[in-house]
């Protein structure tokens, strides 16, 4: 079940800062222009999900007219911690957060986000695997040095889909034959909970 939407959304950036921040969703929003782009999800598990049409804030914009002057980043820092609601956290490599592509989007082909494809604010990195783009998104966490990676089979550090980098361990070919084998029970699941969202 995805977590709750509250009332008045807050996303919050910490870590190492100057001044920690504590950013109403509205004001976010708000703040700066809006952008749209249509993309690709490609999960890790080999499949993808095309032509999705994203819309809210470019994450670039919000580093540099929201993030920088009013937080005042290390200057030395290399990633952020994205965190969700539903305790899912993704480091992401400031080369790639700054990508023109990356955003912090509230809409999905037109309409709200709703809890199953990340409500209220979802970090979307159309250039890495799924397990970069946070759904729920509650707190970025700058940071100066790169955290270890905390999943099961291995975090690559920087998961750009076009490298095929989804394990740092794996041969990208054993990967794509592992991950074809998953998609019938990923599906499975999926459906499931959607079902139980519903």
């Amino acid at each position: 079940m995805p977590p709750p939407v509250p009332d008045d959304p807050i996303l919050a950036v910490t870590g190492g800062v100057e001044h920690e921040l504590r950013l109403p969703l509205g004001e976010l929003i708000r703040t700066l222009p809006r952008v749209s782009q249509v993309a690709d999800f490609h999960c890790v598990a080999t499949w993808t999900a095309t032509d999705l049409r994203w819309s809210g804030v470019s994450f670039r914009q919000f580093w540099e007219q929201v993030l920088v002057p009013r937080c005042r980043p290390a200057a030395d820092a290399v990633a952020v911690i994205a965190r969700g609601a539903d305790g899912v956290q993704a480091v992401i490599d400031l080369r790639d957060a700054l990508a023109d592509d990356v955003m912090l989007a509230d809409e999905l082909d037109g309409r709200p986000l709703d809890g199953l494809h990340g409500a209220p604010l979802r970090l979307v990195s159309p250039g890495q695997y799924g397990y970069k783009n946070i759904k729920h998104l509650t707190e970025l966490e700058v940071t100066r040095t790169f955290p270890k990676p905390g999943r099961l089979l291995g975090e690559h550090q920087r998961a750009r889909v076009a490298l095929e980098e989804r394990d740092p361990y794996m041969n990208a070919r054993l990967y794509r034959l592992i991950g074809r084998a998953l998609i019938p029970p990923i599906l499975w699941l999926n459906r499931r909970s959607a079902r139980k969202a519903t």
